[in-house]
């Protein structure tokens, strides 16, 4: 279904929605549900249909990705400098076409995620690749860095981050393990990731936007969950109204 149909009164004033089919609640709450949830592109397809709006799943996937990154990006800006400076590194191995590759993950103490990088080793070079892009993207070093005791961090962390404290220890950092697990849900519900620029695509959108719904729920009272649950989807209409 072509979504392309000239520029309503709405999409003048909205530039990025200008000449699809949709109204722009309508693609966020699809983005919404694709990148929020582990659904399939078949699953939105069919919710979105029961709500009488009829469009393929291939151009959901499409619209995913165009607005996805534009909403994606937008979350980052806004969380620029906000998230913490504990960062848990870890990795973990997916298999793309029958190869290995290694997903590097960092996030902060409190569960957001910092980066993520698809590579094809599992070593120092690695490592540093991923340290460089943290440093890049946070604009700022951390007070200490959680790992588990592969030897290629403190390697890495030598030259790229001399002088911060480095806890290596397996226990110390179940927080960046479990920042793994809503990739591999998603990895079982799209029967594996194709290449390694696809994982890499979809990782880059999925976790800005995972970050402004992730709400710990330590410490906090049911009221205070609900009131940064409403924040975080107030948000999500401003951005999707930009």
């Amino acid at each position: 279904m072509d979504l392309n149909v000239g520029c309503s009164a709405m999409t003048d004033r909205d530039p990025l929605y200008c000449r699809h089919r949709f109204p722009a609640e309508i693609i966020a709450h699809a983005v919404w549900l694709y990148y929020r949830f582990p659904l399939s592109l078949r699953m939105v397809e069919d919710m979105l249909a029961a709500r009488g709006i009829i469009v393929s799943h291939q151009t959901i996937r499409l619209g995913a990705e165009k607005f996805g990154r534009t909403f994606a990006n937008q979350i980052r800006q806004r969380s620029c400098g906000q998230l913490g400076d504990k960062w848990h590194l870890d990795e973990a191995v997916i298999s793309i076409g029958g190869k290995k590759h290694w997903l590097w993950h960092a996030v902060d103490q409190d569960g957001f995620v910092l980066e993520v990088l698809v590579q094809s080793r599992r070593n120092a070079g690695a490592a540093k690749r991923l340290m460089r892009k943290l440093l890049k993207s946070q604009g700022r070093a951390p007070r200490v860095v959680v790992t588990d005791k592969l030897r290629s961090y403190d390697a890495a962390k030598r030259e790229i981050m001399p002088g911060i404290e480095h806890r290596s220890h397996k226990g110390l950092n179940n927080r960046a393990e479990n920042s793994h697990q809503p990739i591999r849900r998603r990895e079982r519900i799209m029967k594996r990731f194709k290449s390694r620029r696809q994982l890499q695509r979809f990782v880059s959108i999925h976790d800005p936007i995972a970050n402004l719904f992730h709400i710990p729920r330590h410490d906090i009272s049911a009221n205070h969950h609900r009131e940064l649950r409403a924040a975080a989807i107030h948000m999500w209409a401003e951005i999707a109204r930009t």
